[in-house]
Formats: structure tokens, C-alpha cells, sequence
């Protein structure tokens, strides 16, 4: 919402300026980009999902594995509560609950590890694509170029969304490296 509020404040000065004084409107240059699909569309991008999702689902077998397990474990305990003394009961319930905490254990770690590599990619890419647009914005006179990923933006001209061209540039720094 900072960041909305950042860009309308922006676009407010450059509009309020440009009220003032004809040939700075004439001259305004205002362009869009959306970083979250650079990152997904470029060659980069689309190879990090993959390994990501290849992770996410070998992760995912192993959940689904203990969540079968542990209702196998909890489906025994429901049919021999009966005939259990009390002791072997509470027994057989805290190694219930001690693979149940495993489990969240297993479920969180793999959350955080997706987190994790995810913001490591963002951290690797995020600076270079901004230099990219930094350098667009500087060589084609744009007065402000607005990030579509994060604000919300009710309308923006098809002519200056630089997503396209920010991802081919970006894909031609990776592969030159």
C-alpha cells in the first residue's frame, strides 16, 4: 500500500507539473513494467519454477506419505482404544503426537526452503532487472516508470508496458554471462 501511495504521489507531482508548464506535458514519458512477469517469463525464470516445482513435489510425496501414516496410526488407535489399558493408551498417543509433530516439522521446513530459495532468486535477479529498467528510463527519457506487479492500476496504454522488452533484455544478460 506505501509503495501505491509512493507511485500516485509520484504520478501526482509529474501530473500537477506538467498542468503548469505545456511542453513538459508534451515531453511526459511514463511507462509501465511488471517485474513479477519478467521474472516468471524470462529463461531464467521459467528454469527456477521448474526446479522449484520438481522440489515442491518430491517434498510433496514425502507429506502425503506421513499424512497417510498418520492416520493409519490414528485409525489403530481408534480400534484398539477399547481393549488398551490406560498406560499402553497414553502410549501409543504420545507416538501419535510425537510423529504428528514431526510431520509440521517436515511441512514447515519444506515451506520455508521454497521461501527461502524463492527470495534467494529475487535477491540474485531483482537488482539487474531494475538496472534495466533504470537504464531504459534514463536513455529514453521516461519521467517515471511504474512497477504493475505491486500497485494497483486501474489503466495503463498497452504502448508503454516495457515488460516484454525488460524481459528480452534480461534474458540477454543471463545467457551472455
Amino acid at each position: 500500500m506505501r509503495k501505491y501511495l509512493l507511485y500516485a504521489i509520484a504520478a501526482g507531482l509529474v501530473f500537477s507539473l506538467s498542468l503548469g508548464n505545456p511542453q513538459l506535458s508534451r515531453a511526459e514519458k511514463i511507462g509501465f513494467v511488471n517485474v513479477e512477469e519478467v521474472l516468471t517469463n524470462s529463461d531464467i525464470g521459467k528454469t527456477a519454477g521448474e526446479e522449484l516445482k520438481k522440489s515442491y513435489e518430491k517434498t510433496r510425496k514425502t507429506i502425503q506419505d506421513k499424512e497417510k501414516e498418520l492416520q493409519r496410526l490414528k485409525d489403530e488407535l481408534e480400534k484398539q482404544r477399547p481393549v488398551l489399558t490406560e498406560k499402553a493408551m497414553k502410549d501409543k498417543e504420545q507416538a501419535y503426537q510425537k510423529k504428528f509433530r514431526d510431520y509440521q516439522d517436515l511441512v514447515k521446513d519444506a515451506n520455508e526452503d521454497i521461501q527461502g530459495r524463492r527470495q534467494e532468486f529475487l535477491g540474485k535477479n531483482v537488482p539487474e532487472i531494475m538496472k534495466i529498467i533504470s537504464s531504459i528510463g534514463e536513455k529514453e527519457g521516461y519521467t517515471l516508470i511504474m512497477d504493475m506487479s505491486n500497485p494497483t492500476i486501474a489503466y495503463s496504454a498497452k504502448d508503454n508496458n516495457l515488460t516484454q522488452r525488460v524481459t528480452q533484455e534480461f534474458n540477454k544478460i543471463k545467457k551472455s554471462r
